[in-house]
């Protein structure tokens, strides 16, 4: 697939990219509170150490990456697989009773399945957390979802990317991935995905390949080629 046009008789046609590839935390919603304070309560019951700037470390990476790193810097002594389920049993639970949506993502999203231009779910939640998610959105909202327990490699290693824009048959570099966190910034360019990097809990430095922007809100599908054009490969 490749970059897509609609024609209008009163205007150029907008050029559609041929995917949108979300991220889902920080991005599509605005949970990363919800698991920085599953992150606290969790090493809180089991007498470890934790504070926002080890939190802020986890934003964007892949769940056994996190879990990890939370053994190592808490000293609690749990597993990695145990950390993981504590820390979705929590969030999912916030999430079933409020999804906070980020400004202008419904939106966006709504307009894209308007439009027939499919949208993928990159996240490195694991399934049972996105699902939950999709779950309040229309059906068919999202083409497909790659999700953390799904990949061999996650967040920031390309694969996650590359293998959403295999799902939707469409070269990365003709695709637009939308992105918060630094983890996943760089997991996108370095699939060749031209990169949308809305900064949100953590800072996210400039990398080659994204664009940055402040917010969603207000951001039509005709505008996300516009805002990629300096980082859109050539051809």
């Amino acid at each position: 697939m490749t970059l897509s046009q609609t024609a209008r008789p009163d205007r150029a046609a907008p050029v559609y990219p041929a995917a949108v590839l979300w991220d889902m935390d920080g991005t599509l919603v605005d949970t990363e509170p919800y698991w920085i304070e599953a992150e606290h309560e969790l090493v809180a019951a089991h007498g470890g150490v934790w504070n926002d700037e080890f939190a802020h470390q986890l934003v964007g990476n892949a769940l056994e990456v996190s879990a990890q790193l939370i053994i190592d810097k808490s000293g609690i002594e749990l597993s990695v697989p145990e950390v993981i389920d504590a820390l979705l049993l929590r969030v999912i639970a916030q999430v079933e009773k409020r999804i906070p949506w980020r400004p202008g993502a419904r939106e966006l999203l709504g307009e894209l399945g308007e439009l027939g231009v499919p949208s993928l779910l990159v996240t490195m939640s694991w399934r049972s957390l996105a699902d939950t998610v999709v779950r309040q959105l229309p059906e068919g909202a999202f083409h497909a979802l790659v999700t953390g327990d799904e990949v061999s490699h996650g967040k920031p290693h390309p694969e996650p990317y590359l293998a959403a824009a295999r799902l939707v048959g469409a070269e990365p570099g003709a695709c637009i991935a939308i992105e918060d966190s630094p983890a996943g910034v760089r997991s996108a360019t370095a699939a060749g995905v031209p990169t949308i990097a809305i900064p949100h809990v953590v800072p996210v430095p400039r990398i080659e390949g994204a664009v940055h922007i402040d917010t969603l809100a207000g951001v039509t599908a005709a505008d996300l080629t516009t805002i990629v054009s300096s980082v859109l490969p050539s051809r």
